[in-house]
């Protein structure tokens, strides 16, 4: 059924990069959301009504607000397809990631109200009676919303929505939480303990708030700007490396400012004897590649090593090699000697993760103190002049000039 609704109502749906098929694939999880939670939300409500289970009724309502979270994530596309403006150079797709926040707190706000009308019924017990036609709506509920989290899903995974896969969660979490209420109820009707309908209703809104505080951050990690994917910046790294005359890579930087809108900027290292302009077109084939192959606004710097220098290559190798020894996190990079009448200055960059520039025991310091020692005590007229700066991705690849 996913397959036909994919072919009946996107068009180009393979080709994912575009923003308008990405809408289109949002606009078709909501409606979907909205249609199915809507005759779950009518169903359960009247059965729970007319035979006196709040569990029911609770799924129910429960429902509605599922109905209401795929309204507000129907919003959140619609505003994140707008284009760039002279207000929002970078475009309007965050307002997707603040849909999937709006979702994530709903489920919190479910679990809330659920928890609080199961202590209600442990206090204040009715009698639940379960019939052909409750197990009926139960049942149907559960398959409908097996489907809703596997459709929500797969598109969230397509098109890497977390709005999506925050609504794939929550009908995960319907799932269950109707399959409590129908055990709940059965095992009422047939034992006569109208208070297990109550403990059922405390499991399942213990389940939804622990999946909640769970969705609450994740969403709020791209809003806050988390750390990039790993994964990601392997491959921008070795992609790069493969170039012809690219010598290393450093200071990374990815910025996310939605889905499908990634800005990435580093620093290329390429022999400073090379063809200048040859070096500038080298890097202009990464830019366009970087964006018609991985979908990368990319602005890249040219740093110019000195290859063809014994001393120079000594004093790099003996500085990396030195640091990863302190501190295997650390990348050394943008190496350069510039001699004097009465010493030698060797400036520097050390890359270190950002919590070695916060950290109260002053690690940071502390690296650049022993590299600067180690270099003076290796050679004495040599004075280190040390950048310390946050690495913002991974580990970084360093470069061979050995070549």
């Amino acid at each position: 059924m996913t397959r036909w609704l994919i072919r009946l109502f996107i068009k180009d749906s393979e080709d994912t990069s575009k923003p308008s098929v990405r809408a289109a694939y949002g606009n078709l999880a909501c409606v979907a959301g909205i249609f199915c939670n809507l005759l779950l939300f009518a169903g359960k409500f009247t059965v729970g009504t007319l035979f006196g289970s709040v569990a029911i009724a609770a799924d129910g309502v429960n429902n509605l607000s599922d109905a209401g979270s795929s309204v507000v994530s129907l919003v959140g596309f619609r505003l994140g397809a707008r284009p760039a403006d002279d207000k929002h150079p970078f475009g309007h797709a965050r307002y997707e990631y603040l849909a999937g926040l709006a979702v994530s707190v709903m489920i919190l706000v479910i679990g809330i109200e659920l928890l609080k009308e199961s202590v209600a019924k442990l206090i204040h017990p009715s009698v639940v009676e379960f019939g052909l036609l409750t197990g009926a709506v139960l049942v149907a509920s559960i398959l409908i919303k097996v489907w809703i989290s596997a459709f929500n899903r797969r598109i969230g995974t397509l098109i890497g929505s977390e709005t999506l896969i925050a609504t794939a969660a929550d009908a995960r979490n319907d799932v269950v939480s109707t399959s409590a209420v129908l055990v709940a109820s059965l095992a009422a009707s047939i034992t006569g303990i109208n208070r297990l309908d109550g403990l059922a209703g405390l499991a399942v809104a213990a389940f939804i708030l622990y999946s909640g505080f769970g969705l609450v951050r994740d969403t709020l990690d791209p809003i806050l700007g988390a750390a990039p994917d790993p994964a990601l910046i392997r491959h921008i790294e070795e992609k790069v490396m493969t170039y012809p005359g690219v010598l290393g890579i450093h200071d990374l930087m990815l910025h996310d400012y939605g889905p499908g809108n990634r800005l990435v900027s580093f620093h290329v290292e390429m022999s400073a004897a090379a063809d200048v302009l040859a070096s500038h077109d080298v890097i202009d084939n990464i830019e366009r590649d970087l964006a018609r192959d991985d979908g990368l606004t990319a602005t890249i710097h040219y740093d110019p090593v000195v290859v063809d220098d014994p001393h120079a290559r000594e004093l790099r190798e003996f500085v990396r090699s030195k640091a990863a020894e302190l501190e295997p996190a650390a990348a050394i990079h943008d190496l350069r000697i510039v001699p004097g009448n009465s010493h030698t200055n060797v400036v520097f960059d050390c890359a270190v993760p950002p919590e070695y520039l916060t950290a109260r025991d002053h690690r940071g310091t502390k690296l650049t103190t022993a590299l600067r020692d180690a270099v003076k005590e290796r050679w004495p007229d040599h004075f280190c002049v040390i950048r310390l700066e946050s690495n913002y991705g991974a580990a970084q690849l360093e470069p061979d000039h050995k070549h």
